[in-house]
């Protein structure tokens, strides 16, 4: 059912989507919805749920699982081409960690952590923010949350729309300050070797470490460092005894 749920309709070309999926098999099947909807898996958030005032015991048992599954997933996929260097309109990346800690909850109970809200708010600053299956405890500020057990609603029509009516209003707002006290995406550096022969495979003509040490090494008779090779003029020790 909820891989039929038209996701690829209402998003966007750039967008994001966070789908608990729990654990094991859901792994599985929540990769296929992704697929499904046009999105690639990018993130996995790991929701651990300590037993800190409860030890020795959990409140879920899994007949199907080998050990005790303390643990759920929070698939996260990406749409379209969305690049941390270049892209800081849209997201903030390396803002949080992609793991949530907290107490087990009580058994039966359906609720998820609030730190998952919190991670998507930072890292994407899109506006258009909706909530499936959410309940009357998840209403949010800024979200649109839909949910066949909700009995109360924050959203009023002209309200919304009136947030996306300006060019560029579906993407909150940033400064210099922000741009420029974010964590940004690590610069890869170049290279500080210098010339010398390339480096080649084992059976390539620059072997070894490059230059004529690696040549010499191809050659007949090569005994390495400690030895030598056997010229016309006899033995000669190529290099010195280490």
């Amino acid at each position: 059912q909820i891989m039929k749920l038209e996701i690829e309709e209402i998003s966007a070309l750039r967008s994001f989507v966070f789908l608990w999926c729990g654990s094991g098999e859901g792994l599985d099947l929540g990769r296929m919805c992704l697929r499904k909807w046009g999105f690639r898996r990018c993130e996995d958030i790991c929701w651990i749920k300590t037993n800190k005032n409860n030890p020795g015991k959990t409140k879920a048992m899994d007949p199907k699982a080998v050990f005790q599954r303390t643990k759920e997933h929070c698939l996260m996929g990406i749409k379209g081409t969305v690049r941390r260097s270049i892209d800081g309109d849209f997201i903030h990346a390396n803002v949080d960690i992609d793991l949530i800690i907290t107490e087990e909850p009580e058994m039966g109970n359906v609720e998820k952590p609030v730190e998952i809200f919190h991670i998507i708010e930072h890292f994407c600053l899109g506006r258009r923010r909706l909530h499936l299956f959410g309940r009357d405890s998840t209403i949010r500020p800024g979200w649109l949350t839909v949910g066949p057990t909700l009995t109360n609603s924050n959203f009023n029509p002209e309200t919304y729309a009136s947030y996306f009516s300006l060019p560029n209003s579906h993407l909150s707002s940033s400064t210099e300050e922000i741009e420029r006290l974010r964590p940004k995406s690590p610069v890869k550096l170049k290279s500080d070797r210098g010339g010398g022969a390339p480096r080649g495979g084992r059976g390539g003509p620059n072997a070894g470490r490059g230059g004529d040490r690696g040549r010499e090494r191809n050659r007949p008779n090569f005994r390495g460092d400690r030895g030598g090779f056997r010229g016309r003029g006899g033995l000669h020790r190529g290099f010195p005894p280490r």
